[in-house]
């Protein structure tokens, strides 16, 4: 795309669509309520919103970047296709038995997720690959065909196949697509070996299973999607952002929807990380927050942290092991039932509680005035005064603070004996210390500690908790971006095109063998390339590699960035090197006279990320000019403070507010506490830190 295409960025959340659109280094941005009995209606609205801002054609566009919570929602609320699998005899029950861990060992009463598909939709076939991909029992043809006409009695819409150490020798999984192709062509066919050719045949299966599970909805979604933007003259090609922080083509996206699963929240990631470069900061903690879930990612170097393997749906108070494992490309964040919408109740313990349940945007919580009686935290934070009920969604949705003050002494301030405010400020805390006890925990787990970082905050309601996050979190700095409503949707914009392909191949550092490695690497890496240029076919590419290595005898590895010098002339002493000394910055130490292991490899194929414009130091020249006052309930102090009220929109670089105030905008607004104070920078970015009035 040159500097001058015209370019579109599409996010569907469970409340909102964002919708961004890009022309001549101008941004134009709007917030519409999700449709969800028809998706693409919402993102047809919201295009014509903002092509009308800027004073184009919907035919104009040249690029349409969109993701999407649509195959997150289908796995957590079960309603994808009618789904079969197709397992080798013997490992039927896997993804019910799972690892048989317990994600909570002291209870009792303990109920295991139930797996995605019942057990009368799990086939069997007499084979065998052994684990070093060597064929022990053939697969007869004949039995395929069989087992295909049995499935075809019960009427499924999609098949997933996976077979034990299909990841080393697929040959069985590709003939059974081929014969289920002949017998069965209406079905949508998944094989393990292509969604996720990866050890550990739990993830492995549950993944496949999930890529079926969602793959006729979201083929017939993005099939919608396209004969709608067609009939309102849109002719650009449209690409999906996935989970792995870059972009994918449509068809792509069609044939792995899994990749999808965490693709809004992957593009607040590329976002943030866009921000941290400007500033050239190295160590930023990501705080996403819009109208259903909040999601903390940490970034260092300004590269947001990857995983393999990540949880959906979690069952358990959001517990580690209580969710839908899914192993595939992701970039690792925590995620929790803290929006805008969450709703709150009074638990048995006479304890208030908030999420995962959400209000979405039917009805939306009780201010929306579309019929709903429970109270959220927008409910919350329209009774201390953090909103404008005049001026919510630039005016495009009025609150009603009756219908919270209502639904809060309903549901939380009879029960407790609280006036509205009380109820809406314990309801406020609650959520608040929910989103740092999740960023804490995470910091932990990655062994790093909070106050050395920088939060930067987006999605329509992260500005109206960041800072109150960062007095609980003792960060002294927030940077809250332009277009932080739709900071989501920006982040696809910024984003490259990318794909990563991984392979298990077990190889112990004792028995390297630098050829085969090799050998296997530039395969994974054309592999890459191949799906990138299906999205670009004249940009160059870059290709990062990666391995997971852990001691002998361990369960879980970590994961060993390599140059690609290091990847294309690999050497067993290289690799030893750089495990030891990344095993030794995690953990401390390494274990002296003990073998090493690599599972997985990786290489990603990516095009340039976006050239940064680096943010040259600001002086503070004057005071904001406030527009108005209002009151604002302060939490540290526990009490409602008058704040000047700022116009974001008005202020110039250099300009300075200091706590208590509220920055408005369309899309969001900004609650600065007495403890904070605040400068925007030239770019547009409100950097706040500690000390407020004295």
């Amino acid at each position: 795309m040159t500097a001058h295409s015209i370019r579109l960025g599409v996010d569907i959340g469970g409340t909102f669509t964002d919708v961004v659109l890009e022309k001549g280094g101008q941004s134009f941005s709007t917030k519409v309520l999700t449709t969800y009995a028809a998706p693409e209606n919402a993102i047809i609205d919201g295009m014509h919103q903002v092509c009308s801002k800027a004073g184009i054609t919907p035919a104009q566009i040249d690029q349409i970047i969109h993701g999407t919570t649509l195959a997150t929602n289908a796995l957590i609320e079960r309603r994808g296709a009618k789904t079969a699998l197709i397992t080798t005899k013997g490992f039927r029950d896997v993804i019910e038995m799972r690892t048989e861990s317990r994600f909570e060992q002291y209870d009792l009463n303990l109920t295991l997720p139930d797996p995605l598909l019942p057990r009368q939709m799990r086939f069997t076939l007499a084979e065998r690959v052994n684990a070093k991909g060597e064929v022990m029992i053939p697969l007869d043809r004949t039995e395929v065909e069989a087992l295909a006409d049995q499935i075809a009695m019960t009427g499924v819409e999609s098949i997933a196949v996976g077979l034990i150490h299909s990841y080393l020798n697929p040959e069985h999984e590709q003939m059974i697509r081929d014969v289920l192709a002949e017998k069965m062509p209406d079905v949508s066919v998944s094989i393990s070996s292509e969604v996720s050719p990866q050890m550990r045949e739990y993830e492995r299966f549950n993944t496949v299973v999930a890529n079926a599970y969602i793959k006729p909805l979201m083929a017939s979604y993005l099939g919608r999607l396209e004969e709608r933007l067609k009939a309102e003259g849109v002719t650009c090609r449209i690409f999906l952002m996935h989970s792995g922080g870059g972009i994918i083509s449509i068809q792509n996206a069609a044939d792995f929807p899994v990749r999808l699963v965490e693709s809004g929240p992957a593009g607040g990631a590329v976002f943030a990380a866009h921000i941290a470069a400007r500033y050239g900061i190295d160590k930023v903690l990501s705080f996403d927050m819009g109208g259903t879930t909040a999601k903390i990612c940490l970034i260092k170097n300004q590269t947001p942290k990857t995983s393999r393997v990540f949880e959906v749906a979690r069952t358990y108070r959001f517990k580690k092991g209580s969710g839908m494992p899914i192993s595939i490309p992701v970039i690792d964040m925590v995620e929790i039932g803290a929006g805008g919408g969450s709703l709150a109740h009074v638990d048995a313990m006479r304890q208030i509680r908030v999420g995962p349940e959400s209000a979405g945007s039917e009805p939306g919580p009780a201010c929306y005035g579309r019929d709903g009686t429970r109270p959220a935290v927008t409910d919350a934070d329209l009774v201390l005064g953090k909103l404008d009920p005049d001026n919510f969604a630039g005016g495009s949705i009025p609150l009603h603070r009756d219908k919270s003050q209502a639904a809060l002494h309903a549901h939380i301030g009879d029960t407790l004996e609280m006036d509205a405010t009380e109820a809406a400020f314990g309801l406020a805390e609650v959520v608040d210390e929910n989103m740092a006890n999740a960023a804490r925990v995470h910091a932990v787990e990655n062994g790093e500690d909070l106050s050395e970082y920088t939060m930067i905050a987006f999605g329509g309601a992260a500005p109206l908790h960041a800072a109150r996050l960062c007095e609980k979190l003792g960060v002294d700095r927030l940077i809250v971006p332009p277009g932080a409503g739709v900071g989501s949707a920006i982040g696809f914009l910024r984003a490259p095109y990318s794909f990563e392909a991984n392979r298990s191949v077990y190889m112990k550092l004792s028995d390297f063998d630098g050829p085969r490695i090799r050998a296997l690497l530039t395969e994974l890496r054309d592999e890459a390339t191949g799906f990138v240029r299906t999205c670009d076919e004249v940009s160059p590419i870059l290709s990062e590699f990666k391995v997971y290595m852990r001691y002998t005898g361990q369960g879980w590895e970590i994961p060993i960035d390599l140059t690609e010098e290091q990847a294309m002339t690999p050497d067993a002493a290289t690799f030893q090197a750089r495990f030891e000394e990344d095993y030794a910055n995690l953990f401390g130490r390494t274990v002296a006279g003990m073998d090493i292991e690599i599972t997985v490899w990786s290489a990603n194929a990516t095009t340039p990320p976006q050239e940064v414009t680096p943010i040259a130091a600001q002086a503070a020249t004057a005071s904001a000019a406030a527009v108005g006052s209002r009151p604002i309930f302060d939490a540290a102090g526990g009490a409602f403070a008058q704040a000047d009220v700022i116009n974001r929109t008005t202020l110039t670089a250099g300009e300075t507010i200091k706590g208590p105030a509220a920055i408005t905008e369309d899309e969001t607004t900004i609650i600065i506490p007495a403890s904070r104070s605040a400068m925007r920078q030239p770019d547009g970015c409100i950097d706040i830190t500690a000390g407020g009035r004295s």
